[in-house]
């Protein structure tokens, strides 16, 4: 089991997507953008680093050589085989034949994006990258708050436990919990409460 932290922007939900809450599986279409594409980048401990092949298909596939398997925006791949990457696992319900991720919600996190205008007085806003906060919640809304500008609800950050893969928040939590060096995927989970486990997770995630 790995721990992936997923962004599912605003739209995505409230066009197409359907409200989950912590502890219920879902399977969703995962596209890993670079950062800076992503309200504006500034994004920091919610960042995934992958490495393995790129495949050509309808877009290109990586897949990361700890089993997770999604689609790469043309923006954050990389010529070669094997490059690693750093960007942001998103939900992409608009992305056409990408693959799709299954796995347990961990701990939800409304984003609250601020915005500045592109020019003073053009009343057309863009996001401000880093400016940002997260609030704990046990399931993601439907709609999102419109703050008229300035600073809106702009999505949710998931944490997703995937069977057969790990990564580098598992590493993370393994160590936190002063798990034995080796100590394969899915012990850092292991006996340890759902309310718990998100409160964790979500120490390990700040804006």
């Amino acid at each position: 089991m790995g721990l992936w932290h997923v962004f599912y922007a605003d739209w995505q939900m409230e066009c197409c997507g359907t409200p989950f809450s912590v502890g219920e599986d879902v399977g969703w279409p995962l596209l890993f953008r670079a950062a800076g594409d992503v309200l504006g980048g500034g994004w920091h401990d919610q960042l995934t680093e992958l490495a393995g092949p790129l495949e050509q298909g309808a877009g290109p596939v990586l897949r990361d050589r700890s089993g997770l398997v999604v689609g790469v925006g043309e923006s954050a791949a990389a010529p070669g085989d094997s490059a690693p990457l750093v960007g942001l696992l998103t939900v992409e319900t608009h992305g056409g034949r990408l693959p799709e991720v299954r796995g347990r919600v961990r701990s939800v996190q409304v984003v609250t994006q601020e915005y500045g205008e592109t020019e003073a007085g053009s009343r057309t806003w863009e996001p401000v990258p880093g400016r940002r906060s997260l609030r704990s919640v046990d399931a993601s809304p439907k709609w999102f708050a419109d703050g008229g500008g300035a600073r809106s609800e702009a999505g949710t950050v998931v944490t997703l436990e995937v069977p057969d893969t790990d990564s580098g928040l598992s590493h993370a939590v393994r160590r936190i919990r002063n798990l034995p060096p080796g100590s394969p995927p899915g012990t850092e989970t292991a006996g340890l409460p759902a309310d718990a486990l998100a409160e964790l997770l979500t120490e390990l995630s700040r804006a």
